[in-house]
């Protein structure tokens, strides 16, 4: 019995490094619906870019879109997955036309915002968020918008402490939780996650113990051209912030700010058609638009979708 009281903690040692050396992510294949429509886009027009600092001296990079004249109020945006602020070029270019200014970020670890796939710890982006409104100043009344797990992390912070940072919430196609109805296996073929590697990562992280928080935890379906471009992988930290908290029924609870969501009937990453019941089930009653025709990426590029996504912001400038 003495022997075996002794074997057991070694075996658990044991299995506990196995899934953090063995269990990461596996490399999932090129997804077409992804990463082909940006080949049709023109950045020709693409504002520079332009930086402000975050409170750790770290520059961070973001695009501001210009309305002609004083602007109606602003949007800030969010990209999705593995993107950079580029991404939302489209939908920037025409919330700045409708007389809006528009804020495209490189959320950390993504971009040129410091380094790819990687963040110091679970809460950097919120601060980096809160950072760039108290440095760009944004104008009122200004709408956090956030696109897929963009739009997670926008839900993150319309529950947080920081929720008055913006007048209203916009979430395009949202991100809410691995267990949550509206989610399809690996978000529809787009990512691969190591799920032991994360199971014994946050076992040290309750433990304190953060030493392998820079292994990837996720992988996501680019082609090699969007890999020299984009994030191909999350660290745990990076993967743990830039989405809702775990308990995301009570985020959505905790939510006061105005908010809406706009999604793609044809959307192969989510259940788009189950948005409404997921919120409505928390008591949050919230507009739901559904775009017939549009997939996932289509929502931040087809036309129709993007004048939807406009009238959206527009109608959340009234008072």
């Amino acid at each position: 019995m003495t022997k075996l009281l002794i074997a057991l903690p070694l075996v658990a040692l044991l299995l506990l490094a196995g899934a953090i050396a063995f269990g990461g992510p596996g490399e999932p294949a090129a997804m077409a619906s992804i990463n082909d429509p940006f080949k049709q886009v023109d950045f020709s027009d693409l504002p520079a870019a332009r930086q402000f600092s975050a409170r750790d001296g770290t520059p961070l990079t973001y695009r501001a879109y210009a309305p002609q004249g004083t602007p109606r109020g602003s949007v800030v945006l969010v990209h999705g997955s593995s993107a950079r602020g580029d991404s939302m070029h489209v939908l920037a270019r025409a919330l700045a036309a409708s007389g809006l200014a528009a804020y495209a970020l490189d959320m950390r670890g993504h971009g040129d915002s410091g380094v790819r796939g990687q963040i110091t710890y679970v809460g950097q982006l919120d601060d980096d968020l809160e950072d760039f409104m108290r440095s760009v100043r944004p104008a009122h009344p200004a709408t956090l918008a956030g696109f897929s797990s963009g739009g997670g992390f926008a839900l993150r912070v319309a529950a947080g402490e920081r929720q008055t940072l913006f007048d209203r919430y916009l979430l395009l196609s949202p991100f809410i939780s691995q267990d949550a109805p509206t989610y399809r296996p690996d978000s529809g073929g787009w990512v691969s996650v190591g799920i032991p590697r994360i199971v014994a990562l946050s076992l040290l992280d309750a433990m304190g113990v953060q030493a392998f928080g820079a292994l990837p935890v996720t992988r996501f379906a680019l082609n090699d051209r969007a890999k020299a471009l984009l994030t191909p992988s999350y660290s745990y930290a990076l993967a743990s912030n830039f989405r809702p908290r775990a308990d995301w029924r009570a985020s959505i609870r905790s939510a006061r700010q105005p908010m809406r969501l706009l999604a793609g009937e044809q959307d192969e990453a989510f259940h788009a058609e189950r948005f409404a019941a997921v919120f409505q089930a928390e008591g949050k009653d919230l507009p739901v638009t559904l775009l017939p025709g549009v997939n996932h990426i289509g929502l931040t590029l087809d036309p129709a979708a993007v004048r939807a996504v406009v009238a959206a912001a527009l109608e959340d400038t009234r008072p």
